[in-house]
């Protein structure tokens, strides 16, 4: 896949910007709060997904205006595409000129993966960063994965609500039977979607961390599941004290994924440096399975993380992302030294200089 140009308006502090990329590397340059997430923001919420700094929909609107549109040509497939995305009162999407239901409905027709210095905090951060990790990454592959997600958070809210509301009005248990048989529906097919995915995961992040650390060490990913059947009668079984701690205690929410190196967890035993690389490596080979399943690589954007990383991780990113476009931000350009081709965009108060 690769992105031709980039229109921006009134996007963050930017006002109006187009920018034409190479077709491998581009490195957006510049000093901190001048613009260059801003351009890998965008280009990321192509994707389908949420922004990766948790933004809302209002943050993208320049102050003092009333609306923003960002715009992307690519190809993807040999086939030349273009989208669009209009924030104002409300967010709406278009492909090929064609309005689009929501902004997830570009999941799967744009693909790229994004990294960035809080990515580095993959494996020690709670388990919700890396549901997060598999949620964004399943979507992108099977865009019918986010109406199943959607589907499924929501069962999982309607039944909290009724657990707190029970001790005022018993008649509204019968209401539990609807939202326990959708639980259990859409969160077995959560868990297989995650399963599937961590199985072709584990074939390329093993040869990708190898690589990392020279052949030393080997990683492997598991799925844990606090409830391995997710079925009604144990659903069922948890509602008393589902009502005492007024939550839902079992489903994928509450799933996790551990790493280990040479049969020792890395959460709790590895090194900050074993850490990061496990972190990387997830990121390098979820590009590897989106190749895998829809024939390209993606593009990749990596925002203000080589400098985070040190030199032998840096050139390891810069070498497996040879045959790929990528986009990568930095304040200051011996961080990138390596690099022997490419494009190199310098932006200052959301202009080029």
């Amino acid at each position: 896949m690769k992105v031709k140009n980039l229109k921006l308006e009134n996007f963050r502090n930017i006002s109006n910007l187009k920018l034409y990329f190479d077709d491998e590397i581009n490195v957006i340059c510049g000093e901190n709060a001048q613009g260059k997430t801003n351009i890998i923001e965008a280009l990321w919420l192509f994707s389908g997904a949420k922004s990766f700094r948790n933004s809302k929909d209002y943050d993208y609107i320049k102050f003092g205006e009333k609306s923003a549109k960002i715009s992307v040509e690519y190809e993807m497939l040999g086939v030349e595409n273009s989208a669009s995305i209009k924030f104002s009162d409300k967010k709406t999407a278009f492909l090929n000129e064609k309005k689009q239901p929501n902004t997830s409905s570009l999941a799967g027709k744009y693909n790229a993966i994004v990294f960035s210095p809080l990515d580095l905090n993959l494996v020690t951060d709670g388990p919700d960063k890396r549901r997060r990790f598999l949620d964004i990454a399943i979507g992108q592959l099977y865009p019918n994965y986010i109406e199943i997600l959607r589907n499924y958070s929501r069962a999982v809210m309607q039944r909290n609500k009724i657990i707190k509301d029970y001790r005022y009005d018993k008649t509204i248990s019968i209401m539990l039977d609807v939202f326990e048989a959708e639980i259990v529906d859409m969160g077995n097919k959560i868990v297989n979607y995650r399963k599937k995915y961590i199985e072709i995961l584990n074939k390329y992040v093993s040869k990708i961390y190898e690589g990392i650390s020279s052949g030393k060490e080997k990683i492997e990913i598991f799925y844990i599941s606090k409830n391995e059947d997710l079925n009604l009668e144990n659903i069922k079984i948890s509602r008393e004290n589902d009502m005492f701690t007024q939550t839902t205690s079992i489903g994928p929410h509450r799933d996790d994924i551990s790493f280990k190196i040479n049969d020792i967890n890395v959460r709790s035993f590895g090194s900050q440096g074993q850490k990061r690389s496990v972190a990387l490596s997830l990121k390098l080979a979820g590009a590897e399975v989106i190749k895998e399943v829809s024939g390209e690589y993606p593009i990749c954007l990596l925002d203000d993380v080589m400098s985070e990383l040190d030199e032998n991780r840096q050139n390891y990113i810069l070498n497996h992302i040879r045959n790929w476009q990528s986009f990568i931000t930095c304040c200051d350009t011996s961080n990138i030294k390596n690099l022997k081709s490419g494009k190199v965009i310098k932006i200052k108060g959301g202009e080029i200089i």
